[in-house]
This record gives C-alpha cells, sequence and structure tokens, in this order.
C-alpha cells in the first residue's frame, strides 16, 4: 500500500501575501531573520496580519543551519506569546527552526502527558529552493551534527508563494537552491518510495528548472523565470515529502555540518557523483534507476533511444546546467584542505550511513561507496 498526502493549502503568484488578511486569530507569532527584516518583508507581514485583526510577537534570531540552541529561545519565546498562528517568514532555515519549534513543543507536552494544540501554522519562503513551505522535514543542527526530523505533523497548514519575497535573492544563492530543487526532484523520482504521483511533480519539477533557472541565474529581475522557479521548488518539495530522498542528501548532509558548505552547495557538489552511483550503468542486471533517468532524458528532449543513451545524455544535461551556474567542479575549489577531508571521510560516511535519507536511496550503499562518492566529488 502507497500513501500520497497533500496537506498544505497554497497561494501563489505575487501579491499573494495579502492572504494574510484573511487569516483568523489573535496573535501571531512570526519566526524570521534579520534579512527579511532589512528588506521589509518582515513589517509588510506585521500590517497585513494587523489588517485581520491579529497581533504579532516577532522572533528574528534564526541563522543558517539553525542549532538546538536557536530552537530552545524560540520555544522560550513562543511560550510567552501563547500565539495561535505561527508565521514561517525566510529561506529553508527560518522554516526548519519553524518546524522545530513546534515539534519539540508537541514531544514535550506528549512527554509530560498534556495536549498541544498546533496554532496555525503559515510558511512563506524567500528562496527557491527547499521547498520546506510543503514538507515534512526539518533539518536541525545537534552538537555539530545535522538531524534530519521527518513527521507529518510538522507540514505548514497554509503555503504563501509570493514570488516578490525572492526577488532579492542573490546570484549565487538562485544557483545553490536551483540545483538543490533540482537534487530534490531527481531523488523523489528514483527513490524506493516514488508513485506515479511523485513522479508527476518531479517531471514538472525537472522540466521547470532546465527551462528557467539559467535564465534567472543571468537575470534575477526576470519575474517569469522567478515564478516558475518558485512554482518549480514547490513542486519538487510536494514529491519528495511523500517519496523520501536519497543519498545525495544523506552525504550533502554530512559535508555541510563538517565543513560548513551551504546545503544547496552541497548538494549540488556530490549530485553529479551520485548520479553516476545510482545509474550504475555497469551493471545490466540493475537497470532500473538508469531507465527513469533516460524518462527524464525524454522529458527533456534529449535523446534516449535505450536507456542508456538516456542515461548518459541526462547526467550530461546536469553538468552542463551546474557548470553554467558557476558551481565549482569539487569540494577542493572551495578551499577545503586535502588532509582535513580525508581524516573526516570515515566520520562523514558513518553519518550519511545512518541518516535519515539514506533508506529511500534506490541503491542502498556501502560505507566504502559513500567514501568513494566523497572522493570522486573532491
Amino acid at each position: 500500500m502507497k500513501k500520497f498526502v497533500l496537506k498544505p493549502k497554497i497561494y501563489f503568484n505575487e501579491g499573494s501575501m495579502e492572504f494574510l488578511k484573511e487569516v483568523k486569530g489573535s496573535c501571531a507569532f512570526i519566526v524570521s531573520d534579520s534579512i527579511m527584516e532589512k528588506l521589509g518583508y518582515l513589517q509588510k507581514t506585521i500590517d497585513y496580519l494587523k489588517e485581520s485583526g491579529i497581533q504579532s510577537e516577532v522572533f528574528t534570531e534564526v541563522r543558517p543551519d539553525p542549532d538546538v540552541k536557536v530552537i530552545a529561545a524560540g520555544i522560550k519565546r513562543y511560550l510567552e506569546t501563547q500565539a495561535d498562528t505561527i508565521v514561517a517568514l525566510g529561506g529553508g532555515s527560518v522554516i526548519d527552526a519553524a518546524k522545530g519549534i513546534l515539534y519539540s513543543l508537541w514531544q514535550f507536552s506528549k512527554a509530560a502527558g498534556e495536549e498541544f494544540k498546533k496554532p496555525l501554522f503559515i510558511a512563506i519562503p524567500s528562496t527557491s529552493g527547499t521547498g520546506s513551505e510543503v514538507t515534512n522535514f526539518s533539518v536541525i543542527t545537534a552538537e555539530g551534527e545535522k538531524v534530519c526530523l521527518v513527521d507529518d505533523w510538522m507540514a505548514p497548514d497554509i503555503a504563501i508563494l509570493d514570488s516578490t519575497c525572492i526577488q532579492h535573492v542573490p546570484q549565487q544563492v538562485v544557483a545553490d537552491t536551483g540545483i538543490d530543487a533540482l537534487v530534490h526532484a531527481i531523488e523523489a523520482y528514483v527513490s524506493t518510495e516514488a508513485t506515479i504521483c511523485t513522479d508527476a511533480l518531479a517531471e514538472k519539477a525537472i522540466q521547470l528548472i532546465f527551462a528557467d533557472l539559467k535564465t534567472l541565474y543571468h537575470d534575477t529581475n526576470d519575474s517569469g523565470a522567478r515564478e516558475r522557479i518558485q512554482k518549480a521548488s514547490c513542486l519538487a518539495g510536494m514529491a519528495f515529502t511523500n517519496a523520501g530522498l536519497g543519498i545525495n542528501h544523506s552525504l550533502a548532509h554530512a559535508l555541510g555540518a563538517i565543513f560548513h558548505i551551504s546545503h544547496g552547495r552541497s548538494n549540488a557538489l556530490l549530485l553529479n557523483a551520485v548520479l553516476e552511483y545510482n545509474a550504475n550503468l555497469s551493471s545490466k542486471a540493475q537497470k532500473s534507476v538508469a531507465e527513469k533517468y533516460a524518462k527524464l532524458a525524454a522529458v527533456l528532449q534529449l535523446p534516449a533511444r535505450t536507456y542508456r543513451e538516456g542515461t548518459i545524455n541526462f547526467l550530461q544535461a546536469v553538468k552542463d546546467l551546474t557548470k553554467a551556474l558557476g558551481i565549482p567542479k569539487g569540494i577542493q575549489e572551495l578551499g577545503v584542505d586535502k588532509s582535513k577531508f580525508e581524516n573526516q571521510l570515515d566520520n562523514m560516511a558513518d553519518l550519511a550511513l545512518n541518516d535519515r535519507c539514506t533508506p529511500s536511496n534506490p541503491r542502498q550503499p556501502s560505507r566504502e561507496d559513500l567514501i568513494a562518492i566523497y572522493k570522486k566529488s573532491f
């Protein structure tokens, strides 16, 4: 038996933040960061909610890769407000932090034998990559390790995709978050939990990313490309929250945490090696993943007369895209010391092997397989 869940209501296109004027409640706890405050989106959120008769309390202490200290501070601040609405306004880190706060409050209440009534949870993303506004995933850093929480309870109730919120994203962030969305879609597509529903979402997300990401990267003022990439990220999020992810994310979680590389860039640096590993073209006995990569080649109108031809062309298309977006060829280009990297290989491989994303990868890797992928990506 398979399951497919579409939980959040989604409001999209420019100006969709005005939906906040229709929200019912008395107090909103807004989780955001200093960037959204400086750009004026935080005040806009407060003003829209005020028109609905809702007062706002603000928590802007979220940093990239939120850790347990941020979650603890957020919990303390939330308990002072007793808000009936939570609004996460920002990138993946902000939305993950809001999820972490809610999840922790729920778990603490269960442990105490008390009921925790979940507030209305609204997510407004300011980047196009994580898809966190529609997923049941949250990544929190604990003691230097990235911990992946997965629970349907954390999924937002409402997602607002207002493309004006992402118009100030720098070029490098466009590239990194765009590739993150691409990895979400590809991993969901070949996941052991993939279904015809998730395949449809993933295919459309991949098609949009290949059509519009380079355009947006070279012209961040292109509003049409910006809207389509934002929707692609959301579609990819809906795909992977139902199908799961794979070792690209498992390896990226460990790499990013230890060497302080952004999540999107970590995924991008590992992508080509992971695709080659999963395709496993040297083994004719295991061609199911290669056949799906070939289908993606066909979606992109690339030659795919055989699964091998299609896979080779799809992998090359991915390489061409990452090159066009200025993604470094290897981890070493970021200035990571080779000896330090090699000293961490065993540790990173162990972390990746035990990551929540690994079980749904189409090829179950050994520790040695993961080390080989890291070395190839270096």
